[in-house]
């Protein structure tokens, strides 16, 4: 291989690099978002302050991946936004709202925070729908007809099921007393539709694409892959025992054992990256499946070598930036304030 092959390659590994760490770290503040209606005033506070010194940064990974696919696969970059042009404006007006009500609800009255509080639930709930939208119009190429349709709307629905059970487990390992015990309640609820979800989808997948189906079902390869489902399912198992556990059971309780608080949002962590790996083995070597090849969206292999040189320098500060924020604000949500 030579650099005309091999950068492309490298763009694409650290765009779905990106894309992933987004998935992951602002799928938890957006599920945290869309559980705030569930909790009281006090509550709410401590959920909010739970994911204040993180969810900002936490979209500059979403910022990073949509960068990259601009400057290194520009002719991708305008496919994809052409096709969804809708629902990256409604993730985007999600977003906005989201920050914007972070920040106001906590100067505003008492009379018009709750207000605020719904405008943090519904931005949050209007990004992962929209998500969830992008997600299952892309898997499928923006192919059209019904069945497309159906299988981006049952996407639109299992991604923020998702990120709700990501964010109640971020709860549990963040919160005490009576919002973690509340915290495990919200997990156990958010586990059945996201694993009913993820089966129906995995079956669906191979059946509206070809190409996938191909690629998970042909021999060797369908004995090879199946580490990926069967971890998966295993995770998924873990993750519900441990909710079931008598030492979850007793969280919040004085005199409880708080040490496994982790391990929940470690388990559903696992399978997002599982996830992300087999859809990365579904769609390489496209970036929009059946349509464009990496080769083919890339842009010239000078430009990509200058490329490289900013994300050489970019992405290390910002993982740097993100391990240090986390070591620092690492323990117990404490009470939200603003000098």
């Amino acid at each position: 291989m030579n650099w005309d092959t091999t950068l492309p390659v490298v763009f694409l590994g650290l765009m779905g690099v990106a894309m992933l760490a987004y998935v992951v770290l602002d799928g938890y503040d957006l599920g945290v978002g869309m559980l705030l209606h569930r909790a009281n005033d006090a509550q709410k506070d401590t959920m909010i302050a739970s994911i204040g010194p993180f969810w900002d940064a936490n979209e500059t990974w979403l910022v990073l991946g949509v960068g990259i696919l601009l400057i290194a696969f520009p002719q991708a970059h305008g496919m994809v936004l052409t096709a969804l042009y809708l629902p990256v404006a409604l993730m985007l007006v999600g977003l906005i709202l989201r920050g914007v009500a972070f920040d106001f609800r906590v100067k505003a009255e008492a009379h018009r925070k709750p207000l605020w509080n719904f405008a943090f639930f519904a931005g949050s709930g209007i990004a992962a729908a929209s998500q969830g939208w992008m997600l299952g119009r892309y898997i499928t190429g923006f192919e059209t007809g019904w069945a497309y349709t159906l299988f981006a709307g049952v996407i639109a629905l299992l991604l923020p099921a998702a990120y709700v059970l990501l964010g109640a487990t971020w709860l549990i390992m963040k919160t005490e007393g009576d919002l973690q015990r509340l915290a495990v309640r919200w997990a156990k609820i958010a586990w059945p539709p996201v694993v009913i979800g993820m089966g129906l989808i995995s079956i669906a997948t191979p059946v509206v694409s070809e190409t996938v189906r191909e690629r998970w079902f042909s021999m060797p390869a369908f004995i090879a892959l199946m580490p990926i489902p069967l971890v998966t399912l295993a995770s998924l198992v873990a993750l519900r025992a441990v909710l079931n556990s008598r030492r979850v059971a007793e969280f919040g309780t004085p005199g409880s054992d708080g040490r496994w608080c982790w391990m929940p949002f470690v388990l559903i962590v696992t399978v997002f990256v599982l996830g992300a790996v087999g859809l990365a083995y579904s769609l390489f070597p496209y970036v929009v499946i059946d349509r464009l090849t990496i080769w083919e969206a890339a842009s010239a292999t000078e430009s990509l070598a200058v490329i490289a040189i900013g994300c050489a320098i970019t992405v290390p500060t910002i993982v740097g930036y993100t391990i240090w924020s986390y070591r620092v604000f690492w323990g117990k949500a404490r009470a939200l304030t603003y000098a």
